[in-house]
């Protein structure tokens, strides 16, 4: 059977196209053999369950591996410590092949729910016994574990293994042990008693530091495609499509392998792309991309729940998506700490930013969905949405000339703050009916501040490049038809555009056209 890109459970060399990790495990292998506790905790579909099946798989060899997922016990596995004890020696019973014989025994007559025996104490005097008799030292995995942070009784759990872990010069314990989840258990929030409010704890201040990048490079994407290549012989150019994939996702594993699956298996066969060569270019990226940008997958709707659940998150994200206003990536900030546990941003040089296009765009879509049906600016890009395209081409000259008009007609009246704060989220409600559908729109991450924003539209495989900034005098604008300049050499476009945002009041509203050298800059002043 062939391999297929799988954005469902872990991932298994034998069946799927995946990108090599060898590395990360010996990175993380280099940790086990140090002795180290530790966490991984990245945001969902990031790859930890993928990961940690191979880790296991890479360390038996050297150890014994205790590998475990919370998930596969339920809600009354954590009623009680009997039960606690119960489940999890059952767990321990699946998870490893050979014990010694009166270990074995000691497992069993937990799993027999027995509460006269089952105890935390007499659990890990069990383990402490096989820790002492065993010729390999003993790894504990736990995947899922961020399932159980609420329950008092593992708490008591994660204290006993912190104990432990202190009194190993003198006491066998487990040589390592690995939790693996969304949320840092690091920083516990609990509520023990229905009076109590949410409170942090720290049971697990002895774990050391996991730096491995979980995320996919260039060359990590390279490599998944070089395998693919070899069986389907499309010609695509590898190192090209990384790239571009890399450029929407900034690596995060579940949207690259989403887009190489929607490319491989829902674009390629379609009218537009009858076979796999079609599929794997850029045109059928940005198919690919569209299409995912509009699908209510798991992801999407974690993402969707945890603005909903934390407002801090959302008044954080719209100020990067919109105010320009820069963030800095203070990690003891709650809302910065949580848009990155939660995989909505990154910290880049210091400062906090969106994690990718994709995630950037289907925000982009959602803080604005509630205004579809209100704004004013929407319904007249609406209404006017079919002169915006001459024979399958995006007239952006045209787009920007009657932004000007609508908007100063809608909002010309509202005073600096106004412009500064919404002026670039209104444009891009105009911008939303237009190429809904047919284009694609970002913003340059690296041009995103107070005064400047690039944004980029591809549409029916033409980009235009339209920078929105605040007018800020004669040498400021100079400066910024400048760079325009060099922005569009990077695109290898010969016409660039403009929006300022004018707070003077003898302003003169509309488009001009300028000459930079080769270039045309179309400038539309609001």
């Amino acid at each position: 059977m062939a391999k297929i890109f799988n954005v469902n459970g872990a991932c298994r060399p034998e069946a799927h196209y995946m990108v090599n990790i060898r590395s990360r495990l010996e990175a993380v292998k280099i940790m086990v053999d140090n002795g180290d506790y530790f966490t991984i905790n990245r945001a969902r579909q990031f790859g930890k369950t993928t990961t940690l099946n191979a880790l296991a798989d890479y360390l038996k060899s050297d150890y014994i591996v205790i590998s475990l997922d919370f998930q596969t016990m339920d809600a009354l596995s954590f009623a009680n410590v009997e039960k606690f004890v119960s489940a999890l020696a059952g767990e321990i019973l699946d998870a490893v092949d050979v014990f010694p014989e009166e270990i074995e025994e000691g497992f069993l007559t937990f799993s027999e729910e027995t509460a006269r025996v089952n105890s935390l104490n007499a659990f890990f005097r069990v383990i402490k016994s096989w820790c002492g008799m065993s010729d390999k030292k003993i790894v504990l995995i736990i995947d899922e574990v961020d399932t159980a942070t609420n329950n008092q009784v593992f708490i008591d759990f994660l204290a006993q293994l912190r104990a432990y872990y202190l009194k190993r010069p003198r006491v066998p314990a487990f040589w390592s042990v690995i939790l693996a989840g969304v949320y840092d258990i690091r920083y516990i929030r609990q509520k023990l008693r229905p009076d109590e409010e949410h409170k942090t704890n720290s049971p697990w201040n002895i774990a050391a530091d996991f730096n491995v990048d979980m995320s996919f490079s260039v060359s990590d994407i390279a490599g998944m495609l070089k395998d693919y290549e070899s069986d389907w012989h499309t010609d695509m150019d590898i190192q090209e499509m990384a790239g571009l994939i890399y450029d929407y996702t900034s690596g995060y594993p579940y949207l690259v392998s989403r887009l190489c699956k929607l490319m491989d298996e829902t674009i390629a066969g379609s009218d537009d792309f009858p076979d796999k060569p079609d599929a794997w270019t850029g045109q059928g990226l940005l198919e690919a991309v569209k299409l995912l940008e509009n699908e209510t997958n798991a992801l999407f709707l974690s993402l969707k729940g945890k603005l909903v659940d934390y407002p801090k998150l959302r008044n954080v994200l719209y100020a990067l998506l919109f105010t320009g206003r820069p963030v800095p990536f203070t990690a003891m900030n709650d809302a910065i700490e949580i848009a990155a546990m939660f995989g909505f941003i990154r910290n880049e040089k210091g400062m906090a930013v969106i994690y990718n296009r994709i995630f950037e765009t289907v925000l982009y879509n959602w803080f604005m969905s509630d205004e579809y049906e209100t704004s004013g600016i929407y319904d007249a890009a609406l209404r006017e949405k079919n002169q915006f395209v001459t024979g399958g081409h995006l007239n952006v000259r045209r787009i920007l000339e009657r932004f000007v008009e609508s908007f100063d007609d809608l909002y010309g009246d509202q005073d600096e703050t106004f412009l500064e704060d919404a002026g670039r989220r209104y444009f891009m409600l105009f911008l939303k009916p237009i190429i809904n559908g047919e284009g694609h729109c970002y913003v340059e991450a690296e041009t995103r501040n107070r005064e400047q924003t690039d944004l980029v539209i591809d549409y029916h495989g033409e980009q235009f490049v339209i920078e929105c900034k605040i007018w800020r005098g004669n040498a400021y604008n100079e400066r910024g038809e400048a760079q325009l300049a060099e922005y569009l050499d990077h695109f290898h476009l010969k016409k660039g555009y403009m929006l300022s945002f004018n707070f003077n009041k003898k302003k003169t509203i509309g488009l001009k056209e300028l000459i930079l050298g080769d270039r045309v800059l179309i400038e539309a002043v609001v």
